[in-house]
């Protein structure tokens, strides 16, 4: 039996993405594309207080902001930087082009080829998301995009540091101090000083977000990207302690940011109130986590393992924290999720920093039909085929003439008989019928 201990808010009560949100960026979106950088530039002075000279960051300013941070955190940085490149580089070579003969004569292929240009978005605000600028600007490279270009707001009038150096040491071309929608636009849309770009890729805030939806189409995008979002599975081989840290750890992200505890252990369950407020009293993003917790936070009480995995799976959680007696259990039989952090010796932030894995990862339930941003999704996989003899051409032409007339397409059938006409040596004078 399956019982709702503590109920949060529900993605269709919350109505984040209001139709006020849509009106103002489709409004700022428009504006962008008619005005380019003037539009760019009011909206960065209203909105950040920011209208520098250029925004492009040039690049003796970016050596001297990188030779600003102390060696500690270049090296940190760049520790992170390996352990994502590494992964990111098995990945693209777990991608092969393939050809292959499928019958005599005729040769069928894909290759897969990187995106021309990318944008990527790293937000600021509260927190300086220095991570964001490994998985996307570094990701991007690995899989040969020649052009990435990086934003990212200032901070209270301030340059973001280290989130600069993280963009310059992941390879970034070209790197703008902006923020927000009109960062997004900008990208997107192109100025009379800013080339446009193929895809976007990055999270950001209900703006943002809402800006790459109405995006979409004319841009790729990574995914559709809400409120961080975190599932903690546990049972009594855990401890409640344990599980408040990993709740409060996302939850500290927004005040929209759901929160679920899912477990078997009663004593868990009983006693994850007592033990949240007792780490919110000290914890020094309680201001946020606790807003968050409060609206969005759930507990759910099972009595099987089993019930655990179709919970979690009805969840479609964007992280999924294991901490069970046998955790890759969770990894054979769960089918959605953005991604799996198995066994309490692991943990989400290490996925959102460092350990090699990619952050971006699907919310609102996407984690159904998509997973999250890697390497391939700067990648195109393109076929191509080629016929090679004319006894081939003149096979596949019967049959896909024959198709075509199922369907009343009489010029392709004629694309086809041309071939069997040209090709067949059985038909020399009159093609089929």
């Amino acid at each position: 039996m399956i019982q709702q201990i503590k109920k949060g808010i529900t993605y269709a009560e919350s109505k984040e993405a209001d139709l006020k949100v849509r009106a103002l960026v489709e409004e700022m979106l428009e504006n962008v594309a008619q005005n380019g950088d003037k539009a760019v530039r009011e909206y960065s002075a209203k909105l950040d207080n920011w209208s520098p000279e250029s925004f492009r960051l040039s690049d003796e300013t970016i050596q001297q902001i990188v030779a600003s941070l102390t060696e500690q955190v270049i090296e940190d940085i760049k520790f992170a930087q390996t352990q994502i490149r590494n992964f990111a580089q098995i990945q693209r070579e777990s991608m092969r082009d393939v050809e292959v003969e499928t019958l005599p004569g005729v040769i069928l292929g894909h290759k897969h080829i990187p995106v021309n240009s990318v944008g990527c978005y790293v937000p600021g605000g509260r927190y300086p998301m220095v991570a964001s600028a490994h998985m996307s600007v570094l990701t991007a490279k690995v899989a040969g995009v020649k052009r990435v270009i990086a934003c990212t707001p200032p901070i209270k009038g301030e340059i973001p540091a280290a989130t600069v150096a993280a963009m310059y040491l992941a390879g970034a071309d070209e790197i703008y101090l902006l923020g927000g929608v009109q960062a997004i636009a900008m990208m997107a849309l192109g100025t009379e000083t800013v080339k446009p770009v193929d895809m976007l890729v990055g999270p950001g805030n209900a703006y943002v977000a809402e800006a790459k939806r109405q995006l979409f189409g004319k841009v790729g995008i990574d995914l559709f990207a809400g409120p961080t979002e975190t599932l903690v599975i546990a049972d009594d081989t855990t401890d409640v302690e344990t599980c408040a840290t990993d709740l409060l750890g996302q939850a500290e992200h927004g005040p929209t940011s759901p929160a679920v505890l899912l477990t078997t252990s009663k004593t868990i369950a009983e006693g994850i109130e007592t033990e949240i407020q007792r780490q919110l009293a000290v914890l020094p993003t309680a201001d946020i986590a606790s807003v968050s917790w409060r609206d969005y936070g759930q507990v759910i009480l099972c009595d099987t393992v089993d019930e655990l995995v179709a919970e979690a799976d009805r969840i479609a959680s964007e992280h999924v924290q294991v901490m069970t007696e046998n955790p890759r259990y969770f990894l054979e039989k769960m089918t959605n999720y953005g991604g799996l952090f198995l066994g309490d010796k692991t943990n989400v932030a290490y996925g959102d920093k460092v350990i090699g894995t990619n952050h971006t990862l699907p919310t609102k339930e996407a984690a159904r039909y998509t997973g999250g941003l890697w390497v391939g999704k700067f990648l195109k996989t393109c076929t191509y085929q080629e016929v090679r003899t004319p006894e081939a051409s003149a096979l596949i032409g019967e049959y896909c003439s024959r198709l075509c007339a199922l369907e009343n397409f009489w010029g392709h059938k004629e694309q086809a008989d041309l071939r069997v006409r040209k090709y067949s040596p059985l038909t020399p004078n009159g093609g089929i019928n």
